[in-house]
């Protein structure tokens, strides 16, 4: 009995033990299962990696916990946690430490791209020029900012609000407007133009003519050619011209009035109820919207001169009047120049529409230059500007050497273009205001007793803006390279004093991740007003611009550390 006893127990242990080793095996195989799946769920399944979005954690938890996050123990922001890691809302981060992303479709995937800042500095083509591209003005489009209410029809140039709704002629934006255009016409393939109509052609078969109306062709002597006379009432439905096009939509014509009369452009746009009829008329309005009328005063034009318009401008201005500084948005885009139609009495030749006409528009702020400028050399700004706490306020009539310093650089382009003295001449004269300093309506300030500075805003304390000043000597710099030797000693003198105030002082502008807009930290005591990207990449293009005619190494060495910042550099720290 005793061996059958021991021969059970024997056997029930041997039972025993392989039931143990079975459940070892079945428990070790899930462990091990769960723990890959914790790691297939990892990027590259490493531990501590988190799991992609929507993935579960272990027994279906959530991958990521909300948790809240304290910041400087004056606020709590909700974020999430997954293991020791912490996420923040990207909308908080944008704001707290003003970086900028979006989320992008690339390839079929998406994407979130992050940047430290939002603009971006151009890369310099070469050696700068007075006769070649402004800095990188190609890419400017001043007459589509909201600021601009509308392109004068009298005078051909931008319209200011940014200081007051009423408008006023801003010499810095008309020369930017210039600039702008000339540096199109370097960079942009040449303009498609189609011609409509000119009175060489004889008949007058693309023209309808009611009763009671006519067009003629004449000789005209003055212009040595045969030019249109049209003649048809005010109020009527006028005489008018077929044109149709849908691609191009800058008008250009030749007219000469006699008497009050008006020409107006019949356009089919995006919108598909009635189309908008755009009037230049014989009068000095600016602008005006009635209805699907907009109005535009082009002058007398009692003798002959080319109105050239761009379509697009001049309905959306119209579309966005306002009575306040900023043009209304609108998405109301031309799609066909339906008609050319005229009123009253008057001379027609050389009807086109064109994809560009920028020589037409850079002309025309020279000219406004050339025939704005007062017996002091330089263009009053109309408008009372206040800069800030601390300074006093600029009334009108005041002097910028920005403004100056652009002009010039217009100006002296328009002299190498057509020879024309009056333009040189008239550059040469807007050294006027620098030998004055600011307090007798001048533009020169004196920092620490030592450094000549000429300023964008001649305020009281001086506020020494970089920007401006750099732009002053920009312009003094074609000046002296355009009027030679001994017409352009002042200039040349001017330009060297400030090019000294420049190397010593730039350091002041450095904050170590970024710039400074002006100096009035210094000046006033203030704290620093910092400039934006947008300001930030305009110093750094313009340091990019004079270190190509001035090999000093402290301009390549700013350009470089500056250009960091943008990327999130920082100076090193003690």
């Amino acid at each position: 009995m005793r061996c059958l006893a021991a021969r059970v127990s024997y056997r029930s242990l041997l039972a025993l033990c392989a039931v143990f080793t079975l459940l070892t095996v079945l428990l070790w195989t899930r462990c091990s299962g769960d723990r890959a799946r914790q790691l297939a769920r990892s990027p590259g399944g490493l531990p501590g990696s988190p799991p992609e979005p929507g993935a579960e954690g272990a027994a279906g938890a959530p991958p990521y916990q909300e948790i809240d996050c304290v910041i400087n123990e004056e606020r709590t922001v909700r974020g999430l946690r997954e293991g020791a890691e912490v996420f923040l809302p990207f909308s908080w981060l944008q704001s707290y430490f003003h970086v900028y992303g979006r989320l992008a479709r690339v390839g079929g995937r998406e994407r979130f791209e992050f940047s430290h800042s939002y603009s971006r500095v151009y890369a310099p083509r070469g050696p700068y020029h007075p006769d070649g591209v402004f800095m990188s003005f190609e890419g400017y489009n001043v007459e589509v900012r909201d600021r601009v209410k509308c392109i004068s029809g009298v005078e051909g140039v931008p319209l200011s609000t940014q200081w007051g709704p009423q408008g006023y002629f801003y010499p810095i934006q008309i020369a930017q407007y210039g600039l702008s255009h000339y540096s199109k016409n370097l960079t942009e393939k040449p303009p498609h133009v189609e011609v409509y109509d000119t009175a060489e052609d004889g008949d007058a078969g693309g023209w309808t003519v009611p009763k009671g109306c006519s067009v003629t062709v004449v000789a005209d002597r003055s212009r040595f050619t045969n030019v249109r006379h049209f003649q048809a009432p005010e109020a009527g439905e006028g005489v008018s011209l077929q044109l149709g096009s849908t691609k191009d939509f800058i008008l250009s014509f030749d007219l000469k009035f006699v008497g009050n009369g008006s020409v107006s452009v019949v356009l089919e746009t995006t919108e598909k109820s009635q189309p908008f009829t755009i009037h230049y008329v014989s009068s000095t309005q600016l602008i005006a919207l009635r209805d699907r009328d907009i109005v535009y005063g082009i002058g007398p034009r009692a003798a002959w001169s080319t109105v050239t318009r761009d379509l697009v401008t001049d309905l959306r201005k119209g579309v966005g009047l306002s009575s306040t500084k900023a043009v209304r948005p609108t998405k109301i885009m031309p799609r066909r120049v339906v008609r050319l139609v005229a009123r009253g009495r008057g001379f027609l030749d050389n009807v086109t529409v064109a994809s560009t006409a920028h020589m037409a528009a850079f002309f025309a702020a020279s000219d406004w230059l050339l025939r704005n400028q007062d017996e002091r050399g330089g263009w009053p700004i109309q408008v009372t500007r206040k800069l800030g706490e601390g300074f006093r306020p600029l009334e009108p009539g005041w002097y910028s050497a920005m403004a100056q310093g652009q002009a010039m650089s217009t100006l002296v382009r328009a002299y190498l273009l057509t020879r024309d003295r009056a333009f040189l001449g008239c550059a040469l004269r807007a050294t006027g205001p620098f030998r004055l300093p600011s307090e007798q309506r001048g533009v020169r300030a004196v920092f620490m007793g030592r450094h000549d500075w000429y300023e964008e805003y001649p305020t009281a304390p001086g506020s020494f803006v970089l920007n401006g000043f750099m732009y002053a000597l920009i312009g003094l710099y074609d000046l002296q390279e355009a009027a030679g030797e001994a017409a352009g000693r002042e200039a040349r003198s001017l330009y060297r004093r400030g090019l000294d105030s420049l190397k010593a002082m730039l350091p002041l502008y450095d904050t170590g991740s970024g710039s400074v807009y002006d100096l009035r930290h210094v000046t006033l005591g203030t704290a620093p007003n910092l400039a934006r990207w947008d300001y930030h990449t305009t110093h750094i293009n313009q340091l990019q611009l004079l270190s190509t005619v001035d090999d000093a190494p402290i301009f390549r060495d700013f350009v470089r550390r500056w250009k960091s910042y943008l990327k999130g550099g920082r100076a090193k720290h003690n």
